[in-house]
């Protein structure tokens, strides 16, 4: 289930990049990109290090995994954000826009395969 929901929003990223692109010049596209990847990279790791066990009988490797899948996405979101404001000189609101479009990807699609 984690991986169809970063792949909803990979394609949604991309979607909405390509008419960024249409409609804004390139600096504001780079900015959404990198929102989108401040949200994807990290909930990429989390999910490889939260799900990688599963059992009652590994309980303790479960929430372990969780606990540092949760601490390595918040550092690696931050690393992202550091890059993008300070190394990359991206746009604060497309970044945010990028970032919250993901995030709502990721409601919306986990809702989706609730109901399914």
């Amino acid at each position: 289930m984690a991986f169809k929901v970063l792949f909803f929003q990979s394609v949604a990223v991309v979607l909405l990049c390509t008419g960024t692109f249409v409609v804004f010049d390139g600096i504001t596209t780079l900015s959404f990109f990198f929102g989108g990847l401040m949200n994807i990279i990290p909930n990429s790791v989390f999910a490889l290090l939260a799900f990688r066990f599963s059992g009652a009988s590994q309980n303790e490797l479960v929430v372990r995994s969780f606990s540092q899948g949760a601490k390595l996405k918040l550092i690696i979101t931050v690393i992202i954000a550091i890059v993008a404001f300070y190394g990359l000189k991206l746009e604060p609101l497309p970044l945010f826009a990028g970032f919250m479009v993901t995030t709502f990807c990721q409601w919306a699609a986990m809702v989706k395969m609730q109901t399914n």
